[in-house]
């Protein structure tokens, strides 16, 4: 089992490498074989069903939205920690409440993630 430690260093420069927009730093979070479902896929009309699989679908997403936002910035405001998993709640682009909730893999790699957000943004 990850202990608290660790979780918190992964979320810690998780949010920092959003933050510096740099896409290989934010990406050597995610394993390649990555699961990630968002509203925000929907709604950069990525994926109508809001599911993204495999580490290079990731990266096209991830680019597109890093195009749409260039001004976006996370403010980590809390850190919830489960069996080698971990929720991540932050202020996110827009001013919006932000969680998301990552599974890890052996090598600290998120393998799926649930990102939900505050308010809903299918509306």
């Amino acid at each position: 089992m990850l202990s608290e430690q660790q979780l918190t260093q992964f979320a810690r420069e998780w949010i920092a490498g959003w933050n510096s927009h740099n896409l290989e730093l934010i990406l050597s979070h995610y394993a390649d074989e990555i699961e990630f479902i968002s509203p925000l896929i929907v709604k950069l009309s990525v994926q109508p069903d809001g599911l993204i699989k495999g580490k290079e679908n990731l990266r096209n997403y991830f680019t597109k939205g890093l195009a749409t936002y260039p001004e976006l910035k996370f403010e980590l405001l809390q850190i919830l920690f489960g069996v080698n998993s971990i929720t991540i709640f932050y202020r996110s682009v827009n001013n919006l409440l932000a969680a998301e909730l990552m599974v890890l893999n052996n090598e600290m790699k998120a393998m799926e993630v649930r990102a939900h957000y505050h308010p809903y943004l299918t509306e």
